[in-house]
């Protein structure tokens, strides 16, 4: 089972957390707001399920969720 990590871009303000915590997966625009480093969805490998996890928790306007897929 994989997961995704999806981004509510209406909740998020660009603080910033979720790329300090999975560097792996997101980095920062000029703005503070989370880019992924590649395109499509973006895809939680299983050895960054707990740190994404702990992004979406620590994520201060909760926009940030893990999705699971078939």
């Amino acid at each position: 089972m994989s997961r995704s990590l999806i981004v509510d871009w209406t909740a998020c303000e660009g603080r910033g957390l979720c790329a300090d915590l999975l560097p792996e997966l997101l980095t920062q625009d000029k703005w503070g707001y989370p880019q992924h480093r590649s395109t499509g969805p973006i895809q939680v490998p299983e050895a960054l399920e707990r740190p994404a996890r702990q992004a979406a928790r620590m994520c201060p306007r909760l926009a940030l969720h893990l999705a699971t897929e078939n």
